[in-house]
């Protein structure tokens, strides 16, 4: 007996400490969940050549991918374009400079690989304008670069991205004679500030969107298409069944979209190595009002209320989906499972090797022409 008291004694702080850091972890992983991600240092710059005007990155998945990109970086220039693959090795990719660099500039090691490409609205040489869209959160800066239909798109960028991220899609849909309203929302760094400062992953950005809705509405706009890119889709998609404006939205376009957010979530914590059943638990968590304030949100976070493959009997204005088949970052599982759900609904045209939000940057032709053509099937028009 008294062995088994003692056996007990040792036990019962080896359990309490095995709960504690068990909640350690899932708040760990349930904050990182919320909270706006900083932009990662993930390519590094080998060398540049400001004679031939080419740059040499330590290869990735990224840095050997076609096409045109972006690097954030620091020193000299804050954020340089790249081209085409001029030549590959096993752990360097040699690419041109489409930036022009100055000897003697100072451009250090550590960069981001980005799609945005375009670094703000002046580069694409349309008249556009500033904008303060009135929402619940507070004063949303937008952009707005007018054309001729009485049908407006409205974009929405992505967790840990900014407006620019949207600017690719611009032209297209301006060549088509579409007016562009790109938007900001709460927390992502442009906008105001909640309380927490964390993302709700959709739930409560949905309605700064509907603020931009109204707001077009109110400036000429008869119908709206409204345009997300990766979580802006779940914003998107959440404004589609939630907006009071919901029988103006006439289309959805969806790039590399989150449409359910426990399926992302796993798959990411999988490639970082967290294991089963952290994030099912930090997702419990964020489901309770007073373990997701801990965690960094403002408030509970329905993740039944996010997935729209179970909610697709509510979806009822046709959407195009660009997903690239090896997206990388959020698996195209539930965009392929929305299209098979609602067939009606969901044009999906096959792209690949582009990952994630980069079908412009790799296949600008292909990316263009399957919005060219949804637009046309749709019967959208710019006198429309």
């Amino acid at each position: 007996m008294k062995s088994l008291r003692h056996a007990v004694a040792l036990l019962v702080p080896a359990l309490l400490a095995l709960g504690a850091t068990l909640s350690f972890l899932v708040f760990g992983v349930a904050r990182r969940v919320v909270t706006p991600m900083r932009r990662p240092v993930d390519t590094r710059i080998l060398a540049i050549d400001t004679g031939a005007q080419t740059i040499e990155l330590e290869r990735t998945d990224d840095t050997e991918l076609p096409g045109r990109y972006g690097l954030f970086t620091t020193g000299t220039y804050g954020y340089v374009k790249i081209g085409a693959v001029l030549s590959a090795d096993a752990t360097s990719v040699r690419r041109k400079l489409l930036t022009k660099i100055e000897t003697g500039a100072r451009v250090d090691g550590g960069a981001s690989f980005s799609g945005y490409y375009y670094a703000s609205p002046s580069e694409l040489h349309l008249s556009w304008q500033n904008i303060v869209i009135g929402s619940p959160a507070g004063p949303c800066p937008a952009w707005f670069f007018p054309a001729e239909s009485s049908t407006w798109v409205i974009q929405v960028h992505g967790r840990g991205a900014t407006r620019v991220e949207c600017l690719r899609a611009v032209p297209v849909l301006h060549a088509a004679g579409f007016p562009n309203l790109v938007v900001s929302y709460r927390n992502d760094g442009e906008a105001p500030r909640s309380r927490s400062g964390g993302y709700a992953l959709g739930t409560s950005e949905w309605r700064d969107l509907d603020a931009a809705i109204a707001y077009a509405l109110r400036h000429g706009a008869e119908r709206v298409v409204l345009m997300g890119w990766s979580m802006g889709g779940a914003v998107v998609l959440q404004a589609a069944v939630s907006s009071s404006h919901r029988e103006r939205i006439v289309g959805l376009i969806l790039e590399s979209p989150v449409v359910d957010w426990r399926t992302v979530l796993r798959y990411q914590a999988r490639k970082a190595g967290v294991r089963a059943p952290l994030p099912d638990l930090a997702m419990s968590a964020l489901q309770r009002p007073l373990m997701a304030r801990i965690s960094g949100a403002d408030d509970a976070i329905s993740f039944d209320r996010l997935d729209m493959v179970t909610r697709a009997a509510e979806l009822r204005a046709p959407m195009l989906i660009l997903h690239s088949a090896d997206d990388g970052f959020v698996p195209i599982a539930s965009s392929l499972a929305l299209a098979q759900a609602r067939p009606d609904l969901v044009t999906m045209p096959e792209f690949g090797i582009a990952r994630h939000t980069k079908i412009w940057n790799y296949d600008q032709n292909g990316w263009s022409a399957a919005i060219t053509e949804w637009l046309q099937d749709q019967g959208f028009s710019a006198s429309a």
